[in-house]
């Protein structure tokens, strides 16, 4: 069913606030940092309390946002196409309102690295703090990539509709199953396609109407289900839908047919509250809400576990204040409202002086750079990302910084935002578009 121009579901941002939310939520909870003795300590409260893994079940939600993805892009795409501008110009605006916020995160990340030694700062937080505050970027590393793909993908859906859905799906069993009967560790990381790929198929399905009716909404629901329950209750993957340190098994890194499983059933519940909601967001201070958010997603994304290694770092200095509690007890669990209370406080405070970058307008190019300059951008950006998602910035030594990654990153990201000569048309807010 071909897709049709329509005004704007408030909807499909109200969902990617609400994600984001608990996204940071989650990890603000996951997070158990401790200093005994003024020993600094980080515990995951997965490992800590393992039957917090069940709750994970509602707190990934990292599905949401290639469903709302897949919506976003196809709309894009759309409008692109109609007003005359090719896979090329889409591609270097797109990337560009992804990219910018990203910038200012990993200079300063990277100034601190270096600096962290001529000004005293413990090396070895610095260190483990960069590897947890970059854990982040591995999303938007693969959302890049999407974006990428999504042009073709949308192309694929057009001709195919679900069964091209069903194809990646098959392509994500096919995986598990071949690691199952292999043990080959590599494969699985085609899943980072094929799992990711088939959600995003879901947002061209939801705004096309495919999915439309509480038929079809609660067969997601129940088939989402029902698929998880087996591969957990009989086929033993693990019950945590996030990796759990010290785990040999887990769902999201590389992604499985569970976490897929878990991505059906968030979609079709959460269509089935569209319209009830989407009235409820007729409201005006509730959408202005959504839109300020929206506004500084990224920010708030990329920054939100920076502001946590801050606190930290600060209540370390007069030894460990707020940080003795045991985790998992119930003095823990009681002084969580205040420990998310002030780290919500302290992300203000980053957005404020960081979101500027993000509620920049975004320009469209007149003569936008070639795709291949904007695609090889993409997989430098990336590979970079990659790298630093998984070991950080700072490194031990001299000059402290591991400036391989944040070249790739920096590189990519100049020839994303290069524009070939000539002048710009029209201008387009950053956020929720």
């Amino acid at each position: 069913m071909e897709g049709r121009s329509s005004p704007r579901n408030r909807y499909v941002d109200f969902l990617r606030a609400a994600a984001i939310t608990v996204v940071v939520v989650g990890h603000w909870l996951m997070a158990a940092p401790t200093v005994e003795r003024r020993q600094f300590t980080l515990s995951d409260m997965l490992h800590v309390s393992p039957w917090t893994q069940w709750l994970t079940w509602g707190f990934q939600v990292m599905p949401v946002f290639f469903l709302v993805g897949g919506w976003v892009n196809a709309t894009s795409w759309e409008s692109a196409r109609l007003q005359g501008r090719g896979y090329a110009a889409w591609l270097h605006h797109r990337l560009q309102r992804l990219i910018r916020p990203l910038i200012p995160f990993v200079l300063i990340w990277a100034a601190l690295a270096v600096a962290s030694p001529r000004l005293g700062f413990d090396e070895a937080l610095v260190r483990s703090g960069s590897r947890i505050a970059f854990v982040p970027t591995w999303f938007l590393a693969l959302y890049v990539l999407v974006v990428v793909l999504a042009p073709p993908m949308y192309g694929l859906w057009r001709r195919w509709e679900l069964a091209g859905f069903w194809l990646l799906v098959g392509g994500a069993a096919a995986v598990d199953a071949v690691h199952a009967a292999t043990g080959v560790e590599a494969v699985r990381w085609l899943n980072y396609a094929f799992v990711w790929l088939a959600l995003h198929q879901l947002g061209f399905a939801w705004r096309s109407g495919e999915l439309a009716g509480t038929g079809r909404r609660l067969a997601l629901v129940g088939g989402g289900i029902g698929t998880l329950a087996l591969l957990v209750g009989v086929a033993s993957y693990p019950v945590s839908m996030v990796t759990v340190p010290g785990e040999p098994a887990a769902n999201a890194n590389p992604p499985t047919l569970a976490l897929l499983a878990l991505g059906v059933a968030q979609t079709g519940l959460l269509l089935s509250l569209e319209t009830r909601a989407s009235r409820w967001l007729r409201r005006p201070a509730l959408w202005n809400g959504v839109v300020q958010v929206n506004g500084v997603i990224l920010t708030v994304y990329l920054w939100h576990a920076s502001v946590m290694i801050a606190l930290v770092a600060l209540a370390g200095w007069p030894g460990g204040v707020g940080l003795g509690f045991q985790p998992g007890t119930a003095v823990w669990w009681a002084t969580r409202p205040a420990w998310i209370l002030t780290l919500l406080v302290g992300l203000l405070l980053f957005v404020a002086a960081f979101g500027r970058v993000e509620w920049a307008p975004t320009h469209w190019s007149r003569r936008p750079p070639p795709a291949w300059r904007s695609i090889a951008g993409a997989i430098l950006l990336c590979a970079g990302l990659v790298a630093l998602g998984t070991g950080g910035v700072a490194t031990s030594g001299s000059p402290g910084l591991r400036a391989g990654p944040v070249l790739s990153v920096l590189a990519g990201a100049l020839l994303v935002a290069a524009r070939a000569p000539g002048g710009r048309e029209g201008t387009e807010r950053g956020g929720v578009a």
